[in-house]
């Protein structure tokens, strides 16, 4: 049953026919102990340690994987351009946005005091959501409320005609979920349909198989979607109001995923809950970057 990754509210609770407020997947300090327990390894870093460094890029060709932690004791300061931008506290993570998305740290994480952490590298990861697959719901959760306050700061940005398609799934990835959905979940758009509004409710995400989708705040396009690109999962996963517009800007075919077949796809396939992962800890880097 897909309803047992719902852990916005308590089990056995009754679920609302039209629910008052929408319903945002919080950040569980349990949940993320328990992931980080399944797969992590338990480390003491003495006060004065560096974790890692803005800027700072692994190299998996010389056995060097970017790691995330999970603080159990101590202090940390997350610092950029020298300055101290973060404190997680105990029960809270840190430098997963880089171990994610595979892209550079943006921040430099020292330890403040002696420390106690777990660690967890991007196999560890990938092993771990396989085992505890409501992590990858409640990050996204939070990472959309992170972009969706972003998004009311956004203004005046410019279209730009040379942005390149993005892409969440790779193509065998894209084909099994095509096989696996079946022509009923398939629906078209001729160039130039409107797809989705900003404002309006949101019960289905979409995945391109074929054409083009661009995608725009206040008029302005901030990103186009080809074949194995994603929009809309922002308001399938925490259900509030969709924050862009989106039209098609060539015939199209899309996947429609409903909430349910959403849930069931991050437990039966943990590479679609660390695809997912890493494209919005990419578009908060974008949109961070834009502001």
């Amino acid at each position: 049953m897909a309803d047992d990754l719902d852990f916005s509210k308590p089990a056995g609770a009754p679920k609302p026919a039209a629910p008052a407020a929408p319903q945002v997947p919080l950040y569980i300090p349990a949940v993320a102990r328990t992931f980080f327990e399944s797969a992590g390894k338990e480390e003491s870093v003495a006060s004065g340690t560096v974790f890692f460094s803005e800027n700072e890029k692994a190299s998996r060709l010389l056995l060097k994987r970017d790691k995330m932690y999970f603080l159990l004791e101590g202090q940390v300061a997350l610092l950029a351009k020298g300055k101290q931008i973060g404190a997680p506290k105990v029960g809270e993570i840190f430098g997963e946005m880089a171990a994610i998305s595979d892209s550079p740290r943006s921040a430099t994480a020292v330890a403040k005091s002696d420390c106690r952490v777990i660690s967890l590298d991007d196999k560890g990861f990938a092993a771990a959501l396989q085992k505890k697959p409501e992590f990858a719901l409640m990050m996204l959760g939070t990472m959309i409320m992170r972009l969706r306050a972003m998004i009311a700061r956004l203004s005046g940005i410019p279209s730009t005609a040379e942005m390149k398609d993005s892409r969440v799934f790779d193509k065998n990835l894209l084909n099994q979920m095509i096989q696996g959905l079946g022509d009923q979940a398939v629906v078209r758009y001729e160039k130039g349909k409107i797809i989705m509004i900003a404002g309006q409710a949101g019960a289905l995400m979409y995945v391109v198989t074929e054409g083009r989708v661009a995608i725009s705040i206040r008029g302005a396009v901030v990103d186009r979607v080809g074949p194995g690109g994603i929009f809309g999962e922002m308001a399938l996963i925490d259900q509030s109001p969709r924050a862009a517009n989106a039209v098609a800007e060539a015939d199209c075919a899309l996947l429609a995923i409903n909430r349910n077949v959403f849930l069931n796809l991050v437990k039966s396939e943990p590479r679609f809950g660390i695809a997912l992962l890493s494209a919005t800890a990419e578009r908060l880097r974008n949109t961070a970057a834009a502001l």
